[in-house]
């Protein structure tokens, strides 16, 4: 296949943004009536590659071919004017405006500034009949299934005589029976001509569904092969094949206490006890969290790893009191901890740097001594009053004590680099004086230098009997940073790797399993034996 008999080619495309490079020299084709699967890792490139694709983002350098003529497209609307249409994770759909009014919203038959209901509807009767789809063109979309919306996003998109069609995590939010139903419409698609791009983490997917599969690696190409000639390991390797970062610096004692130790000789600090929640965006009947379990000792470094969609983050909000949890109970030092809100975790010795650092950890506009202290002003105020020259000692010893690069405590913290923010993040958790300190990507968008030195930072931290609950999207960094690592897949447990036990391979394994194929005699189940 060249770019003339491709249907969609992209050549060594390139995209950068403010400190990353996103993309270097990426190549990707699918010809008509081909799915393409496309994965990769969290932070692979994927998203970015599929927003030049649909309009989002331009291209650095490279060149783009449809249907063999040179292709640039000027924004989302053009994408999908010339027959490139995606659907992501989170539906765009209007929910109190019907089926036919959805697929056609601004484009409505009629005279002038009327509607024809009777050809609107009949256009999209012929719509869902081509694709057969049993859904009613008048039907509200607010009554239906997410499968029945996915539907209708499918229909809007076969509307605009789509000829090459991306699907963005389609299945994470179905049941067995709609993933079939997807799936059935997908082959539909194949015999009409269109090209599908389909990503997904979930690999059985994507070798049942495809028919070819492109990986990417850190913002390259990592491998292109036939469905058939490949297998899930294979694509494993592909996705994590590279040495672990030079920059983590482990000190010994963790390292012997991860070697030497069980858990009936070190103190256990968080017990989780089979927490729950339902309920997201877009379904409020989807698990987000199903009987999690798992336990936390004194001064280790526990890593979360789970794809996109595994409930990394649902899971220590509910644990930290920011969302709630349907069932389930959370036991500190061995006593159940009534933990209904931040507050009560924070009285509970919980402190949490969160994955959005900008919008949830910070207040951008102020002052680091402001940012520092804020969940700590009860300590230094008296009579209402916060006792300044308190709060500017203790300010400055912790801006020493982390090595924070600002011009002085009154400094905005917006003007402050990526990794220096995470500082200030952390030091006002660390105020507090936390048993649990739950950090939620806590190297996500700052420099290598900066890295390793938050990478310093959690050991200390460690060495100091704080034990830490870390989320990280980047493998390696788990598997050099943690004494055990708990997988996700789903909202549930699929296992628990000792340090001597996890690799890339069994992570990605691990966090790549469905609840129905988890086996009884696997590392998830045995833990929920023991217990």
């Amino acid at each position: 296949m060249d770019k003339h008999s491709a249907l969609l080619w992209m050549e060594n495309v390139s995209k950068s943004f403010p400190g990353v490079q996103a993309l270097e020299n990426v190549t990707l084709h699918v010809a008509a009536g081909e799915t393409l699967g496309l994965i990769g890792q969290n932070g692979a490139g994927k998203s970015t590659l599929m927003k030049i694709l649909s309009g989002v983002y331009t291209v650095d350098s490279g060149e783009l071919f449809l249907g063999g003529k040179p292709l640039h497209i000027h924004n989302p609307h053009h994408a999908q004017e010339i027959g490139i249409s995606i659907i992501y994770q989170e539906l765009n759909l209007m929910p109190n405006l019907s089926v036919m009014e959805n697929i056609f919203i601004g484009r409505e038959p009629g005279p002038l500034f009327f509607v024809s209901r009777a050809k609107l509807e009949q256009q999209t009767r012929t719509i869902l009949e081509r694709m057969r789809m049993n859904l009613r063109p008048t039907s509200l979309v607010r009554s239906l299934s997410v499968a029945e919306q996915q539907m209708v996003e499918i229909a809007k998109a076969i509307s605009r005589d789509v000829r090459v069609l991306i699907m963005d995590e389609p299945t994470s939010a179905l049941s067995e029976t709609e993933v079939e139903t997807l799936f059935d419409l997908i082959r539909e698609l194949k015999r009409n001509g269109v090209a599908v791009i389909f990503i997904s983490h979930r690999l059985e997917e994507v070798l049942h569904i495809c028919d070819r599969v492109s990986v990417l690696r850190d913002g390259k190409n990592a491998g292109d092969v036939d469905v058939a000639a490949t297998t899930r390991e294979e694509l494993i390797r592909m996705m994590v094949g590279r040495p672990l970062d030079q920059f983590f610096h482990r000190d010994a004692h963790l390292a012997d206490q991860a070697a030497g130790t069980t858990s009936a000789d070190v103190d256990t600090v968080l017990e989780v006890r089979n927490v729950s929640r339902r309920g997201n965006a877009i379904n409020p009947d989807a698990i987000v969290l199903d009987k999690v379990s798992f336990t936390l000792r004194r001064g280790e470094i526990l890593g979360l790893a789970g794809l996109v969609g595994a409930g990394r983050t649902e899971l220590v909000r509910a644990i930290f009191g920011a969302d709630k949890r349907n069932s389930g109970e959370i036991l500190i030092d061995g006593k159940p901890a009534n933990i209904h809100s931040p507050a009560d975790a924070i009285q509970c010795g919980i402190g949490l740097v969160p994955e959005d650092r900008k919008g949830q950890g910070l207040i951008l506009n102020q002052a680091v001594r402001v940012n520092m202290t804020l969940a700590h002003l009860d300590a230094l105020t008296t009579v209402d009053f916060v006792q300044l020259g308190a709060e500017r000692q203790l300010v400055n010893e912790y801006i020493s004590r982390f090595e924070i690069r600002t011009p002085g405590m009154e400094q905005r913290v917006v003007n402050l680099s990526g990794g220096n923010q995470q500082k200030v993040v952390i030091s006002k958790w660390l105020m507090l004086n936390p048993k649990i300190l739950i950090m939620d990507e806590p190297t996500r968008g700052i420099d290598v230098g900066a890295k390793s030195e938050i990478y310093e930072l959690m050991y200390q931290l460690a060495a100091q009997g704080i034990s830490i609950i870390m989320i990280s999207s980047e493998f390696p960094e788990l598997l050099a940073m943690c004494d055990r690592i708990i997988c996700l897949a789903e909202g549930h447990v699929t296992g628990e790797l000792n340090r001597e036990e996890a690799t890339l391979e069994t992570l990605m394994h691990y966090c790549t399993l469905r609840k129905q194929v988890v086996a009884e005699d696997s590392p998830a189940e045995r833990l929920v034996k023991e217990r």
